[in-house]
């Protein structure tokens, strides 16, 4: 991953660029290609629509469930890339890239690196187990 231009990553508040680690560690370890991102940048996705879509190959590198879907937009939402749209109602199930995600994904070159099964594994227990 390169390292962001504006503002400088060392500049940043120590809590934003610890954000940005973990964040940036936590994409590597969930199943969304790129183009996913690419795509909720533009335009707002449910997990029901992703699911269900014939387009998944292009979005995941894995099938999702609408269920497990939803938990990976949930975890997203947590660190801060993704956020619920919202209507004139309030929130809706669909999500969208937040300024944050913008800026990480911005500092990643093509295809989003995955991680090995070690790290996916420890990224999977400060997930679940944050108390570990």
């Amino acid at each position: 991953m390169n390292a962001p231009t504006e503002p400088q990553l060392a500049e940043l508040p120590l809590y934003e660029r610890r954000a940005r680690r973990r964040a940036a560690r936590s994409l590597r370890c969930l199943p969304f290609r790129r183009a996913f991102y690419a795509r909720v940048g533009d335009d707002a996705i449910s997990s029901a629509a992703l699911a269900s879509s014939g387009e998944w190959p292009a979005l995941c590198f894995l099938p999702v469930s609408a269920e497990r879907a939803e938990a990976h937009f949930r975890w997203l939402i947590r660190l801060g890339v993704l956020r619920r749209e919202v209507d004139g109602q309030g929130l809706t199930e669909r999500v969208r890239l937040t300024p944050m995600g913008r800026r990480i994904l911005e500092g990643i070159r093509g295809e989003i690196p995955r991680a090995r099964l070690r790290e996916r594994m420890l990224e999977n227990l400060r997930r679940h187990r944050p108390g570990l």
